[in-house]
Parts: structure tokens; C-alpha cells; sequence
């Protein structure tokens, strides 16, 4: 079983991944407003947040790799105390900048460009991480994301948030219903779902976030994954919007 659960798990890992990069298939995401209902909405349910991530990513257009490199340097004047590194193999070249916040965080950029003959593509992506959700957290997210997205992004960028959970009381209920009390909480109504003993994984459509994708005809721009390993243990959650972007 445990086996199935995992297979499962590796299945929406490589959706998400390919939904990631298919940016066509996206609309522009109101901003990272999201995150923080995500956080308000589990807080509310008395789940104890164990790690949270936004990502935003945009595609540059341009098909000259010197601009890239100018664009990449720009940057740099903007973020001198990051750590950067650029790398260029035979098919990609790409730039990368970290930052470990002193208030308990991750945030990373980076530029890949296809060194292809037709039609090459480069993207920038960002995205900062962390465990705990606390104050300071929720005044970076208000205050100075704005800022750093300005810095860096230009147009058209697409934004995913995603937080991982624990409910702090064991469970009396079956996943399945705790699964629906969770989409009540965001008015969500469920498009698709995956139902295991220990696991349930469900795509929905919610009013509360930006228009994310559609797929089978419907349009949906949230997922949720419930997993518990044994009766009366502990039960863990991951929910993102458009798509979960925890490995979990």
C-alpha cells in the first residue's frame, strides 16, 4: 500500500512539474495575496504550519543569449549580497542566486536559457520557502515581496502557493471528510480526486484564488493531499494553488 501512496504521490509530482512549465496553459495570478488566505484559512482549522513556498515564474522573450546575460547582470547590481553561480552546458545556460534570510527563510532566482538552434526559451524563476509562518514572515510577504518581484519580473508573471500542515488533534473522522471540510473552508468545488485507505488527493476550483488552468474541459486552481499513516495518527496536509509544489 505504502508502495501505491508513493506511485501516487510521483504521478502529481510529474503534473505539477509539467503544468509548472507549460505557461501558456496559465492565466496571470492576482499576486501572492494567495498565500496568505492559504495561511488564514488552515490557521483558522487549527493546523499547525509546517513549511510554506511561493514560486513565481515568467518567460523572457528574447532568443538572444546576450541580452539573457545582460538581464542577468542587471540583477546582480540589484541583489549584490546574494550568492550567485552561472553554469552553461552544450544545451543550457543558466544563472542561479541564493539568499538564507535571518528571519528563517530561503529565497533563490534563477535564469535557465535552451541553448537549442529553433526557437530557444529562457525563464526566470523565483521562489523563497520556509517552515514556520510567523509574524515576520506574513510582514515579508506584505512588504517586501512587492519589491523583489519588481526587481525582478516584468510582465505576466505566475505565481504558486503552497503549504504543508499538520492538524494538531488526532483525527476522529474518515480523509475523505475531512478532505470536503477543507474545500468548504475555501468554497471550493472538487473537479477531480484520488482516493486511497490512507491518502486522498483532489483538485478543485476555488472563488477565493486567481483563475489557474483548465484540464478535461474544467477549470480548477487548487489542489489538496490528506495522508495519515494509521488510524489515530497523526494526519499531514499539503494544499497549493493553482497546483502543489511541496514534495511530500
Amino acid at each position: 500500500m505504502k508502495r501505491k501512496i508513493m506511485a501516487i504521490l510521483a504521478l502529481i509530482a510529474v503534473i505539477g512539474t509539467s503544468l509548472f512549465f507549460a505557461g501558456d496553459k496559465f492565466v496571470k495570478a492576482k499576486g501572492q495575496e494567495d498565500l496568505l488566505t492559504l495561511v488564514t484559512v488552515l490557521q483558522g482549522e487549527n493546523i499547525d504550519i509546517s513549511g510554506w513556498s511561493l514560486h513565481a515564474r515568467e518567460k523572457i522573450e528574447t532568443s538572444k543569449l546576450e541580452d539573457v546575460q545582460k538581464y542577468v547582470q542587471t540583477l546582480k547590481t540589484k541583489f549584490p549580497d546574494w550568492t550567485w553561480q552561472v553554469t552553461s552546458t552544450s544545451d543550457k545556460w543558466e544563472a542561479t542566486a541564493k539568499k538564507a534570510s535571518s528571519q528563517g527563510f530561503q529565497e533563490n532566482i534563477q535564469i535557465l536559457s535552451t541553448l537549442t538552434m529553433e526557437n530557444p526559451q529562457t525563464y526566470i524563476i523565483y521562489e523563497v520557502q520556509g517552515k514556520n509562518f510567523t509574524e515576520k514572515t506574513e510582514q515579508f510577504i506584505k512588504e517586501d515581496l512587492k519589491g523583489t518581484f519588481s526587481d525582478i519580473f516584468r510582465e505576466n508573471t505566475t505565481i504558486f502557493s503552497c503549504i504543508k500542515g499538520e492538524f494538531n488533534d488526532k483525527m476522529n473522522t474518515n480523509l475523505p471528510f475531512t478532505v470536503n471540510r477543507i474545500l468548504d473552508l475555501f468554497e471550493a468545488k472538487e473537479m477531480e480526486s484520488i482516493e486511497e485507505e490512507n491518502f486522498v488527493s483532489t483538485s478543485a476550483y476555488s472563488p477565493l484564488f486567481a483563475d489557474g488552468l483548465t484540464t478535461n474541459d474544467k477549470e480548477m486552481n487548487l489542489q489538496l493531499g490528506i495522508r495519515t499513516e494509521r488510524l489515530g495518527a497523526q494526519t499531514t496536509l499539503v494544499v497549493g494553488t493553482p497546483i502543489i509544489t511541496i514534495e511530500y
